[in-house]
């Protein structure tokens, strides 16, 4: 992960396109950037977003900020009752159980993966031109 003025951009490597492709992840629009080195990597992703936030300020739109925290999630009322036992049982509000589980698998994704959670997959990219989705020049 790369962290930029707030934002979290993921990569991975493409080996047909001999880069390093990486998006933004904390934002609805996309945003993408590339580089042939770490270095590469982290000076595009600062470009995309700076080109973001500058073309946000041209339309005189508010960015869109890095996750607010809050979460809206249906469980179905069966898993909410069950989720609110376990919750209880272990002595926490759901919520703070809830959000210990989530941080439990996203800081152990192979557990994660143990679970039930789907293989990850790629966002490979089809060109190498930097693109930052609605708001590209």
């Amino acid at each position: 992960m790369i962290d930029y003025k707030g934002y979290t951009g993921v990569f991975e490597f493409d080996p047909e396109l001999r880069l390093f492709t990486g998006h933004v992840v904390d934002l609805r629009d996309e945003i993408y950037f590339e580089g042939d080195s770490v270095e590469a990597l982290e000076a595009s992703m600062g470009r995309a977003i700076d080109q973001y936030l500058e073309v946000c300020e041209a339309r005189g739109e508010e960015p869109e900020r890095p996750f607010s925290g809050k979460l809206n999630l249906r469980l179905g009322s069966e898993l909410h009752r069950a989720a609110t036992v376990a919750a209880a049982a272990e002595g926490e509000s759901l919520n703070a159980w809830l959000a210990r589980i989530v941080d439990e698998a996203a800081r152990n994704p192979e557990n994660a993966r143990k679970l039930g959670t789907k293989s990850r997959t790629s966002r490979r990219r089809k060109s190498t031109a930097s693109k930052v989705g609605k708001h590209s020049k």
